[in-house]
């Protein structure tokens, strides 16, 4: 009698694990009281603030730093006039305790249901980005420019495959630091896998390295206006206060994540069974070196290469204009849908062919489009809720009266709690940083370590929050959770212990 064999436990998909932590947070909800800071936003269109409280009573008021004054903001009037602080801050001491909103079984079920599509809603520029940007991507391997361009890199890199980790690591950490580069590297990873791949390493190396010097880059950010600059801003201090620890910080936790990424490359590299994913090797190196595993050369033609060329420009059109025109995703969905326009002319292919490449392309990457959405989703529930505002009132009660190395080094833990649930850097600045930096006055400390425990965790936390862009990331690529979890929560365990060992000396020095 033949036995069954048991089949091997897989662990979940990147939607099941959004889902699964979209319903325990719906389950605290019910547990965590409502309630409500007062904000204070500015009206540009009539020069005033406005001032809604928990109960959502509207008061106006002169823009003026009286006003400030009075309400304990501590923030300069320009920083609102001149538009560098946008979203509503919250009032300090303001919080107040409101009647939980009523659900039941079919409200539940509705919020359930309505946070992913309200998520996808509300993520549709970033969407919009993928879909067009997968399409591009479509027409480009259509015409085997991509396949015969990295063919050629790959022979240039033969025997220095271990300066991609160092430079793309470093670029791309760059970016993160200074203007926030984060979700726009999304359209690298079609670029740079089958570079990897062809250097002899495997997708969790190509995943290490352009999503931990995006992640590690924006944790420790200098410049980057979505988070240190709004952060500063808000706690009434300026950004360049702790820019000298932060600027040694960020190159020992980028040079920290090079080696630890290039110390796992090259085991794999000298043994592929080393491999965190040796069992998926074959099956995506078919995925994404199909021609180079048929043993196909792909000759790279004048046309590949103006069809390469363009391509490239887009990117280095993207950057610029997110560094410094300030683009967002409509802009830069501009870019690369001219670029589908553009390469109709380049591209050599026939209309029926080049439409079904482009279509092709957009349906392989919508998959990863929806995770983006329904990862959305999470935040929605809390503020439809209305516990986010309780979750950090009840931390700043917790860390109020510390010493200042205990609490710096709380405050810190608080912040990768706040930003597993709150994953908009800006959101989480001005909502806690009116709260929090009050504080720092009362254990005699400087703001600008509370804004640089705030920028530590909330990036920390990112690393492998499934609410953030990590499972995005892995759905690209085809890569579980489990094994993205299993390559970094040794280098977790360093970033925190370093981040704690400078903030302790910050607060002492």
């Amino acid at each position: 009698m033949v036995k069954d064999v048991k089949k091997k436990r897989e662990f979940p998909t990147a939607y099941s694990v959004i889902i699964v932590v979209l319903l325990l947070v719906q389950m605290l909800t019910f547990f965590i009281p409502s309630g409500r800071y007062s904000t204070l936003s500015y009206n540009d269109a009539n020069d005033t603030f406005v001032i809604t409280d928990a109960k959502d009573q509207v008061e106006k008021e002169p823009a003026t730093q009286e006003t400030l004054d009075k309400y304990g903001i501590k923030i300069q009037l320009e920083k609102f006039t001149d538009g560098t602080i946008y979203k509503p801050v919250a009032v300090p001491n303001s919080y107040q305790e409101i009647v939980k909103p009523k659900r039941g079984v079919t409200g539940t079920i509705r919020q359930f249901l309505e946070s992913q599509i309200n998520g996808i809603i509300d993520s549709v520029d970033i969407i919009v980005f993928i879909l067009i940007l997968g399409g591009v991507i479509g027409v480009v391997n259509a015409t085997g420019a991509m396949d015969a361009g990295m063919m050629k890199l790959a022979e240039k890199m033969n025997g220095k495959q271990k300066w991609l980790i160092v430079i793309i690591t470093t670029l791309i950490a760059l970016g993160g630091t200074t203007f926030g580069l984060a979700e726009e590297t999304i359209a690298f990873y079609p670029i740079l896998v089958p570079i990897f791949l062809l250097s002899g390493y495997d997708t969790i190396t190509a995943i290490a390295t352009i999503y931990l010097g995006s992640a590690v880059g924006s944790m420790i950010s200098t410049t980057n206006p979505f988070s240190v600059v709004i952060a500063s801003n808000s706690a009434g201090i300026n950004f360049g206060d702790a820019m000298p620890m932060r600027m040694i910080m960020w190159v020992l936790c980028v040079g920290v994540s090079i080696l630890y990424t290039m110390r796992y490359a090259e085991k794999v590299r000298k043994n592929p069974e080393k491999s965190l994913i040796a069992d998926q090797m074959e099956s995506q190196k078919k995925m994404f070196l199909k021609p180079h595993q048929e043993g196909e050369v792909i000759e790279f033609t004048t046309r590949k290469k103006l069809t390469l060329l363009a391509f490239v420009l887009g990117f280095v059109v993207m950057i610029y204009g997110v560094q410094q025109l300030g683009w967002y995703f409509t802009e830069i969905s501009m870019v690369f849908l001219a670029l589908v326009y553009i390469l109709i002319f380049i591209a050599g292919l026939g209309e029926k062919e080049y439409v079904n490449s482009f279509v092709s392309g957009a349906s392989d990457l919508l998959g990863v489009a929806l995770t983006v959405g329904v990862a959305r989703s999470v935040s929605i529930v809390m503020e439809s809720s209305f516990v986010s505002d309780t979750v950090m009132y009840k931390f700043s009660e917790l860390i109020s009266g510390m010493n200042s190395v205990l609490f710096i080094c709380v405050l810190y833990f608080v912040y990768i709690v706040l930003g597993f649930f709150i994953q908009s850097s800006s959101g989480l600045a001005v909502l806690s940083m009116p709260i929090m930096a009050p504080l720092a006055d009362v254990v005699g400390i400087d703001r600008g370590m509370i804004v640089s425990a705030y920028n530590w965790g909330q990036g920390t936390i990112g690393l492998i929050a499934p609410t953030g862009l990590i499972l995005v990331s892995l759905s690209l690529v085809h890569v579980g959770f489990d094994k993205w979890l299993k390559f970094v929560s040794k280098l977790l365990v360093i970033l925190v212990l370093m981040a704690l060992i400078a903030l302790s000396i910050g607060v002492l020095i």
